[in-house]
Formats: structure tokens, sequence, C-alpha cells
């Protein structure tokens, strides 16, 4: 083909007298033709852009189904970039806070400790209230704090708009009784990353602190006055979101008797995200099954999903 036209040019270049001149889009096209067949022509294919690798994994606002059975499920996911929080549609109602609220106790006592040094005894009260949820050492620091008015500053500092003090008769005035809801816990979560809570010089110290929670949910973790909250959220991201930087989180979890209920609440914060989950359900279930349902909240949050791109089905966790 290309002959035929180099001829037609020729002839007409003849006629007119003038010097066979090769059109530009014709030179080139006839580079590519000799490149392809290996001729080394002046022309050059051109490199196809390089694919712009996917985001990283993250959590992002989706559906959750879960299978529970109880009184009450909650969640509430926060964008920490943009503030924006998404969730259950009863998000904002509330429940106890129990030993999630321990996280806030020492962020207070560090923004009020301000630029002086930490003591080993204060330190030590930090680790054990975060690492094992001692209540001990939670007591001690609700006491240092002011009692009621740590929590008065946990609400304005924080801009919590849904949290209360507890009004169950024979628990008034116990600080694991605050009512606290999901869309609050993730403002919480917040308030403890950025720095609001503990102060800029402190904040990082929570956050590692957050970060190296122990203990399961076995029998064998669980104490009279401490227990293993490793468990919940942090189970249920995959390990591309954990490479990307520690998850700090504080759990609370109890079985009351008033009302027959495990109260079991999950708090995760990361530098893009912060997840709450709070539920209330029936003690025979036992404290895994909160747990389950905190993990399979977080996986369902995932975004892109394992397996998006293929779209291979994600292997559901079974049922609570």
């Amino acid at each position: 083909m290309r002959s035929r036209v180099t001829m037609v040019l020729a002839v007409v270049a003849v006629l007119l007298g003038g010097v066979l001149i090769v059109p530009a889009a014709y030179a080139r096209l006839a580079g590519d033709d000799a490149t392809a067949s290996g001729g080394g022509g002046g022309g050059g294919s051109v490199a196809a852009p390089a694919p712009t690798p996917p985001p990283p994994p993250t959590l992002a606002a989706g559906p959750v189904s879960v299978n529970f059975k109880g009184e009450f499920f909650s969640w509430a996911l926060m964008d920490r970039a943009t503030g924006k929080i998404s969730g259950s549609k009863n998000m904002t109602s509330t429940s106890s806070t129990e030993s999630m609220i321990k996280s806030w106790f020492a962020a207070d006592y560090l923004k009020r400790l301000g630029d002086k040094e930490l003591s080993a005894s204060a330190k030590k009260n930090i680790t054990t209230a975060i690492r094992d949820s001692n209540d001990d050492a939670a007591n001690l620091l609700y006491k240092l704090n002011g009692g009621s008015a740590s929590i008065k500053r946990m609400t304005s500092t924080c801009k919590l708009t849904d949290t209360k003090p507890g009004k169950v008769p024979g628990y008034i005035g116990w600080w694991s009784f605050t009512q606290m809801s999901p869309r609050d816990a993730v403002r919480l979560g917040d308030c403890i990353a950025d720095g609001t809570a503990a102060g800029q010089k402190w904040t990082k110290f929570l956050l590692d602190e957050m970060s190296k929670v122990r203990g399961s949910t076995a029998a064998k973790d669980q104490k009279a006055k401490s227990g293993g909250g490793r468990w919940g959220i942090i189970d249920g991201l995959p390990a591309s979101i954990k490479a990307q930087g520690p998850v700090s989180i504080k759990n609370g979890w109890t079985p009351l008797m008033y009302d027959g209920n495990w109260h079991v609440n999950c708090l995760a914060v990361t530098g893009k995200w912060s997840l709450a989950v709070m539920l209330r359900y029936p003690q025979k279930n036992g404290l895994a099954y909160g747990a389950k349902a905190c993990a399979s909240v977080a996986t369902q949050l995932v975004t892109p999903q394992p397996g998006a791109a293929l779209k291979v089905p994600q292997q559901p966790l079974g049922k609570l």
C-alpha cells in the first residue's frame, strides 16, 4: 500500500515539476512501519502511560449489616480529613461508656500536666489504665482530674453533643455509667488524635499507649479490676491498613446485673479516621460476641474491599 502511495506522489511531483515531498503525517506512518519491521526508521512509537496506582485502603462510609441480636447496636465513622461523620441511623443514641472513657482520663491528666515532667508513678497509672484497662489506675486519674469536672471538660473540650451523666439508680456518679453516643465517641477519638485532648507534648505518647493495648477476650485475660482489651475493630482491619501506621484503640466492656446485658464499646483512631461501635446484648452470648460485631463493622467499611477490582466476593465472617 505504501509503495502505491509513493508512486502516486512521485507522478504528481513530476507532473508539477517539483520535488517529491512526503507529508509529515505519512513520514511518521512510514517511520512506524519501519520501526515495527526492524527497519530503524526515524519515527518511534509512543510509550503507554504508566498505570496510576490505586489509593491505599482505608475506612469509608458504606452499608453495614451485622447479624446482631441484642438491645442496642450502633456505630459511627469520622473521616478525619473532612470531619464528616456517617454511621447507623441511631448513631446519636447513647450507652454507658465503661472503660472506653479511660482514654479521656489519661488525656485530661496529661493536658493539665502541661510542660511538667511525667512522674514514674503517673506514667505507670496511665500505662496500666490504657494497656490493661486497670480500674484502680483509672480511678486515681479520675480523682486527680477533679472527678466529675473531668467529664465536663471532656464534653466541652471535644465538643460532644450527646454525652450526659448516667442516671441508673444505684450507679449515679460512676464514671463508667457516663452516657455517650457513637457519634460523640468518634469525636472523642479525633479530639485525642489531633492533640486537643492531651496537648501537643503528650499526644504522641498517649496514642502510642493506646496502640499497645494488650490481652484478648479469653477468660484468662479478664481479671476483677483489669482485662485484656486488644480485640474488636483492630481484628477487623486488613494488614494493609495496619501497615500504614499505628491504630490506637480503647475498648470498654462490662456485664451489668441491672439489665443482664454486656455493655461493649469499641473505639479506634488513626491519622485518617475514627470509628466507634457500641453494643448491649445478653450476657449469655459472651464478650467475644461483641468483639466480633465490632470487627465485622470495621471489615465492611474497608475501601476498596479486598478483591473488588476482580469482583471477587469477600469471605463472610460468619454468623455472630
